[in-house]
């Protein structure tokens, strides 16, 4: 997997090269806060044959972002198998970008989609094993399978709750994002169109 650091993108985007930069965040996480030329593509609608098969030119650099880069590894290496191989995972993500003293756009806050899974997952726990010890002990079966499904994650790399959780009213909202193809420019930054990109944002709360 292909990495590139916050600085070389600022470098490349100052020198006005052409790049497609695509946030994988729930629209939500992205409208708090984001890169100013970054595009949103959830990942949980993200299609990557689809979207290979329809970029306008093939040779300009992919750089996936999300919040630290987890996100944003997971999509760019579903991008490898489709046979793109030049999508770049963007280190430290946006919170690196920010940290780095880079410009970018505010808007609602948002809970992240990771502390939405650790709330979902906590409660459940919680919630489980006090019916489990005051109603039935079967119902200690839903702390059992929060469990697996906590290993389940940490050995695949992949969380269905965090999928099902991206899916929900609250993470979908319109948001502003340029063109596919637009130069990575600094007369292109601050130009938004209004698009829902993916299933999730056209099915918004």
């Amino acid at each position: 997997m292909k990495e590139m650091s916050v600085h070389e993108l600022a470098q490349r985007h100052r020198r006005g090269e052409t790049l497609e930069v695509i946030d994988v965040r729930t629209p939500a996480e992205y409208r708090q806060v984001h890169i100013p030329f970054a595009k949103n593509i959830p990942l949980e609608s993200f299609d990557p044959e689809e979207y290979a098969g329809k970029r306008c030119d093939a040779s300009i650099p992919v750089v996936i972002v999300c919040r630290t880069g987890r996100r944003a590894a997971t999509a760019c290496e579903q991008l490898k198998r489709s046979g793109l191989e030049n999508a770049f995972v963007l280190t430290g993500g946006t919170n690196a970008w920010e940290s780095d003293g880079h410009e970018v756009v505010r808007g609602r806050k948002a809970m992240s989609l990771e502390q939405q899974v650790r709330i979902a997952a906590g409660g459940m726990v919680f919630a489980g094993t006090l019916v489990g010890a005051f109603v039935h002990p079967i119902l200690l079966a839903i702390p059992a399978f929060v469990g697996a499904g906590l290993v389940y994650a940490g050995v695949t790399d992949s969380c269905p709750m965090a999928m099902l959780i991206a899916r929900m009213p609250w993470n979908q909202v319109r948001v502003g994002c340029e063109g596919a193809c637009a130069p990575a420019g600094p007369t292109d930054a601050g130009s938004d169109a209004a698009i829902e990109w993916g299933a999730a944002a056209a099915n918004e709360g």
